[in-house]
């Protein structure tokens, strides 16, 4: 802020001032920086510089001057001739001289039109006996509350789904074998899963949802035999089953799936692990035999020897092959696909019609890239939301209130989403309302536990958290925070005294034709001098968005110097 002098002549009491033909207090003028008073971080700070000049103060003399900031007392500040005694500031009578005086208090809205006007006292000797007053004089106009424009709305954090539009799946039917036989059974390919496996294929042909990928089979043997030789017998049952696959497939008509050259084909050997499963499973052998099985098999290497020990095991060795054995012996046929989810339309049509289709991650997509209308984002949230209880649908949904400034039910389903996922997105949206409540503490303490997203949310996090900073005065730290060009960093850099770049970053921005932004630039076009006529057409333009302006800026210090102007004045009245 430029600094001005205002002088505040007091010759014209100057009657009070003459004894036995001696001046005892000499015309004074006063320096107040900055002029107007300004407001900062929620406080007013400013210095009085009182200039005596030469034997413009008796030696004898004590003034008390008290200031007045509109109807706040600010104390008593008292200069003094070189003779007197006492807590005031000496000025010496020949030279003369300044005092300083420097003053800080709390703003409150009351200062916001209110003048810095001094009165006071002069005494003369050592009894300091009253000779006279300072009449009331107006030195400064108060207060330039530039900085409460900062914007305290915030950019909201929405929370993306994890859907996957396509799932690899597969389904899988098992032909079981004889014990040391390679030979597919006829009735093993009536068993239903080879039936379901086959009816599975032949509907998937009609379903645009399924696209089948491969056809695996894997042939397996039993852990009781010789292990080269079960080397053998796993890939015989594997070739067994293809012919047989390939049959049915013939049979059903799904010429598609017949030629076996096309199945992924693999023998593996003895199962161990499959028999470490069934064996668990079954309850016809004791858990003592059971753990006697399973070290024979990981101990003996010998092929005979190891059947022999389990020959040995007499009873449970019989249920062990009558139980265990023969599910292991075996050539297991997967057919592996992709699974399409629904598509947008569907998801559109499902979000309108019938929500209970649709999972969480559905309607998230949905709620987030395809819905445009924010009443019907807002109604799909509110459909499903206590249903799913899923905290980011409640933060998603809260968002949107937030945009229609419906804060109670932003607010509450902030919380819901909070009470299940305290997550970095609704951190920052709880502290966004925080900060419209005007708690900057509670909402500064949220900023600090929305962490842990992406660089694109931790920017926004920081460029929301601007609005805090600028009334806290930290205008360097709040122009550092904002990225882009918006009202608050051009607020920001003119609180600086940076005029040419606020004035460049508010013509990027896409406030400069808002209410707040066109009254900013008035108030740009004040600072720079750029004449009466021109803060009145950017005053005019802010009134036209916003008639509230109309009284603010009719009492705006930031326009003190244009009070009297007639073009002005039948502005704001």
């Amino acid at each position: 802020m430029k600094r001005n002098s205002f002088k505040a002549l007091l010759g014209f009491f100057i009657s009070f001032l003459i004894l036995s033909s001696c001046t005892l207090l000499k015309e004074l003028d006063y320096t107040v920086t900055p002029s107007p008073i300004e407001m900062h971080g929620d406080s007013i700070k400013f210095s009085v510089t009182v200039n005596v000049p030469e034997k413009g103060i008796s030696k004898s003399v004590k003034a008390e001057i008290t200031p007045k900031l509109g109807s706040k007392a600010l104390g008593v500040w008292t200069i003094q001739g070189e003779k007197i005694q006492g807590n005031g500031k000496t000025i010496v009578f020949k030279p003369g001289g300044t005092a300083t005086f420097e003053t800080s208090l709390a703003y409150d809205p009351s200062l916001e039109a209110a003048d810095l006007v001094l009165t006071g006292k002069i005494y003369k000797g050592s009894k300091s006996k009253e000779k006279g007053e300072l009449p009331s004089a107006k030195i400064a106009d108060a207060t330039i509350v530039t900085p409460l424009l900062a914007r305290m709305t915030c950019e909201m954090c929405s929370q993306s789904d994890e859907l996957v539009r396509v799932v690899d799946k597969s389904v899988s039917a098992v032909i079981n074998y004889n014990k040391g036989k390679s030979l597919v059974k006829s009735k093993e390919l009536k068993d239903n899963d080879i039936v379901d496996l086959v009816s599975w294929i032949a509907a998937s042909q009609e379903n645009e949802k399924l696209e089948i990928q491969s056809i695996s089979i894997r042939g397996y043997a039993s852990p009781d035999g010789e292990f080269a030789k079960n080397g053998d017998l796993s890939t015989e049952r594997v070739e067994s089953a293809a012919k047989a696959f390939s049959k049915l497939m013939t049979k059903a008509k799904l010429e598609a799936y017949t030629d076996i050259a096309t199945y992924d084909q693999k023998g593996l050997g003895e199962d161990f692990e499959e028999f470490k499963k069934q064996l668990a499973a079954t309850e016809s052998i004791s858990e003592g035999d059971k753990n006697l099985f399973i070290r024979v098999l990981e101990m003996e290497k010998d092929p005979e020897k190891r059947e022999a020990e389990m020959v040995r095991l007499g009873k449970s060795y019989t249920q062990l092959e009558k139980d265990v054995f023969p599910n292991i012996r075996r050539a297991v046929i997967t057919v592996n696909y992709k699974e399409s989810g629904l598509t947008d339309e569907e998801m559109i049509a499902f979000a309108t019609n019938n929500t209970d289709t649709l999972t969480v991650e559905e309607v998230l997509f949905t709620g987030e890239i395809l819905l445009k209308d924010l009443n019907s984002r807002i109604a799909l949230y509110a459909a499903v939301a206590e249903k799913m209880n899923d905290s980011r649908v409640y933060n998603n949904l809260g968002s949107l209130y937030y945009v229609q400034n419906d804060m109670p039910n932003a607010k509450a389903n902030f919380e819901a989403s909070a009470n299940l996922t305290a997550s970095g997105e609704v951190m920052n949206n709880l502290a966004a309302i925080s900060m419209i409540e005007g708690d900057r503490e509670k909402s500064r303490e949220l900023f600090g536990k929305a962490k842990g997203m992406d660089a694109d949310k931790m920017s926004a996090v920081k460029a929301n958290s601007a609005g805090l900073d600028i009334l806290d005065g930290a205008y360097s730290t709040a122009e550092g925070n904002i990225s882009g060009n918006t009202f608050n960093k051009a607020l920001a850099q003119l609180l600086q005294g940076n005029l040419t770049e606020a004035e460049a970053t508010l013509a990027e921005s896409d406030d400069k034709n808002d209410a707040d932004g066109l009254y900013l630039a008035a108030i740009m076009a004040a600072r720079g001098g750029t004449g009466a006529s021109d803060v009145v057409a950017k005053l005019k333009l802010a009134i036209e968005e916003d008639a509230s302006l109309k009284e603010k800026a009719g009492k705006d210090r930031e326009f003190v110097k244009f009070f009297e102007d007639a073009a002005f004045q039948a502005l704001v009245k």
